[in-house]
Order: structure tokens, then sequence, then C-alpha cells
């Protein structure tokens, strides 16, 4: 009876993951990547693929060719090997080496950009088990990322800020997710401390979120700063600035002292 009613509870929830995602517009379905970074990673993925299908298709045709001249032709059976042999090794190669998504003990590695990088990876493949408010919250996690990776560009690892981007992304974010996971399906929407963990993940990634945003903003205030300078040296030398500037509003031409009144 134990086993029925667990199964039940399974089923159920399964059907209102299934309807939340349909809600969503089957947002767990697609293997949309959720920043630069990772989309970059898969395209250098699939180069790799087609190099290597563009090299053994060459060395099968050079080899059909060499037979053929060593044979004096390679007859219609020899044809049908060869187009066999091609499609074969186009099927293989295209489907491996797959894409490797990072593991957890590995996302926290290499230099600090790099570690982003793999975080957008690794959030990728733990969209399908996350609720679809916590799926929206990772595809804009993935876009902040983005921005976050371009102000690392040359930032030294021992930089307090570098050390805070590796604890909350390389660290509390892929805690906080696994922990998630590691509760079955059919407590998830159950109540607890003050909500269910469904709720408590989408709240916690809420946070993460907006606090990558504050760094963010924080490594990129000196370059706000001096575009804003550069634009306003430009404004006043060359734009409004120029035409209002004391210096062009008074004429330098030196006028005549007028006389007094009454004075021959």
């Amino acid at each position: 009876m134990g086993d029925l009613t667990h199964d039940s509870d399974r089923l159920i929830e399964e059907g209102r993951s299934l309807r939340d995602d349909n809600r969503s517009g089957g947002r767990h379905r697609r293997a949309v990547s959720i920043g630069k970074g990772s989309a970059a990673a898969k395209q250098k993925h699939w180069v790799a693929k087609i190099r290597n299908i563009v090299i053994a298709l060459f060395a099968i045709w050079v080899a059909a060719g060499v037979l053929g001249m060593v044979l004096d032709g390679i007859g219609f059976a020899g044809v049908m090997a060869l187009l066999l042999a091609s499609v074969v090794a186009v099927a293989v190669l295209g489907k491996f080496p797959r894409m490797k998504t990072p593991n957890r003990s590995d996302i926290n590695k290499g230099d600090v950009q790099q570690m982003v990088g793999r975080t957008e990876l690794w959030l990728e493949a733990q969209r399908p088990a996350l609720p679809p408010p916590a799926v929206t919250l990772v595809d804009q996690i993935g876009v902040q990322l983005d921005g976050l990776g371009l102000q690392l560009d040359g930032l030294d690892q021992q930089h307090p800020k570098a050390r805070e981007i590796r604890a909350l992304v390389g660290e509390q974010l892929p805690e906080m997710i696994d922990s998630y996971r590691r509760i079955p399906a059919q407590l998830r929407r159950e109540t607890r401390m003050g909500g269910t963990p469904d709720e408590q993940l989408t709240d916690s990634l809420g946070k993460i979120s907006g606090e990558i945003d504050s760094i963010t903003r924080q490594l990129a205030e000196g370059s706000l700063d001096d575009l804003a300078i550069k634009h306003r040296f430009l404004d006043y030398k060359f734009g409004e600035g120029a035409a209002t500037s004391p210096e062009l509003e008074h004429d330098p031409t030196p006028k005549p002292t007028p006389k007094p009144t009454g004075a021959d």
C-alpha cells in the first residue's frame, strides 16, 4: 500500500512539473544557452566535431582513390562501401564525443573568468530539475554572468572582488542548487521553515542575481566614471558646452574707454 501511495505521489508530482513546464513555454526542454560563455563553449565543441568529420571523410575518400588506382577501379560494391563508410563516419563523429557538463567539483578551478563560463554550462544542465520560476532566474543569471565575465578580464586573481565572486558563483550558487536537488520531488512543495523548497530556491536565486549585478556594477564603476569624464570633456570642447563657454561669450578685442560726460 505504501508503494502505491509513493507511486501516486510521484505521478502527481511529474504531472505538475509537466503542467508548469508547458505553462512556461517548455523552457525546461529547450537546450538554449543561458549566456555567451556557454554558447561559445558549445560552438567550439561543434567546430571540433566538424573538423573531425572533414578529416575522416578526406581520409576515407583518399584511401578509396588509392585503392581504386591499385585495383584499377573499386566497382559498384566498392562505391557502396565508400558511401556506407562515409555515412557511418558522419553519424559516429557527429554524435561523439559528447559535450561534457562540468562536474560540480571542477566548477571552481582555474581563473575566475573561466569559472564563470563553467558555471553557465553547469547551470544549463540543472534547468530540467528546477521549478519554472527558478529556471527564469537561472536564465537571467546567465546573462548577468556574461556581463560579469567582461569585467573580470585582466582582473588580479587575488583581488578581493575575485575572491568574492569565486565564493558566490563557484561555491554558494552550485551548493544551493545541489541541496535543492537532493530533496525528493514530492517534498519540494511542502511548507517547511516558512516556505516550500521551491519558494526558498527561487528566493535564494533572486538574491544571488542581485548580488551578481551589484558586483558587476562595482567593477564597472571606474569605466563608467572614465566614460562620463571623457563625455563632459568632449561636450565642453566641441558640443553645447563650447557655445556657452565663458571664453566665447565675451569679445576678447579691447574696447576704448568712454569719456566722462561733458569732457572735451
